[in-house]
């Protein structure tokens, strides 16, 4: 880390350069294991700031109660000065009330050990749960993105199939449309010609008539110039 970390909830000792660590862990030898415990609970914090390397350990100072009220009053400071949202899902919220649980596991840590320790794993399994939930909503949401996505394909593809039906079905509709035009236009032509056909027979047999009746004025003058 090339700067200085950012302000943070939880009690921290004065920074001290690397090369003095061992000579600070001589110095309070006596608080050994309860430092320890810190370090797990809250690693120190590293950065190099002018061509130097500086640490930062949690504090092991014991908490008063104006330490507890007063980080009431910085968490809702915080909580207004970041703008976060009091329902939802807000990161600024997770993150501030997370320093703040890690804070008061430290005062906790440093009066009990072993009940810091116990907070801690409660701590862990809480935050390992709240990624399972992550884990769980960011695939829900990509599951979600990809049937909608999917959803949408299909429907452009129905939508195409749509319109190529619909153009089919114009076609065809033509298509119908000048068949029963050809179909009145054959019925049209097939009653002229039944009606040709009827005037011609017609005359024909007018003429053939004729033509019989003539014939048959004829034999009966040559039968009555027979007979005389």
């Amino acid at each position: 880390m090339n700067q200085h970390p950012p302000e943070s909830l939880v009690s921290y000792e004065n920074p001290v350069l690397v090369s003095e660590v061992h000579k600070r862990k001589v110095a309070k030898g006596a608080s050994q294991v309860a430092e320890e415990t810190l370090n797990t609970i809250v690693p120190p914090r590293r950065w190099k700031e002018a061509d130097a390397e500086w640490i930062q350990y949690v504090s092991s100072t014991p908490a008063t109660k104006m330490d507890v009220i007063n980080l009431q009053e910085v968490l809702d400071a915080k909580l207004q000065q970041r703008h976060a949202r009091e329902m939802g899902i807000c990161p600024v919220r997770e993150d501030l009330y997370a320093q703040t649980f890690d804070e008061l596991i430290r005062q906790v840590t440093v009066s009990c050990v072993e009940r810091g320790m116990l907070l801690l794993g409660i701590r862990d399994e809480v935050r390992m749960n709240i990624n399972t939930y992550k884990t769980l909503y960011e695939s829900s949401v990509a599951f979600g993105m990809r049937k909608a996505l999917k959803a949408e394909l299909l429907r452009a593809d129905m939508e195409n199939e749509i319109r190529n039906l619909e153009c089919d079905n114009s076609e065809l509709q033509a298509r119908v449309e000048e068949l029963l035009a050809q179909c009145q236009v054959v019925e049209q032509e097939e009653v002229e010609r039944r009606k040709n056909d009827l005037e011609n027979h017609e005359h024909e047999v007018a003429v053939l008539k004729k033509a019989n009746d003539k014939l048959t004025n004829n034999l009966q003058n040559l039968l009555g110039t027979s007979k005389k």
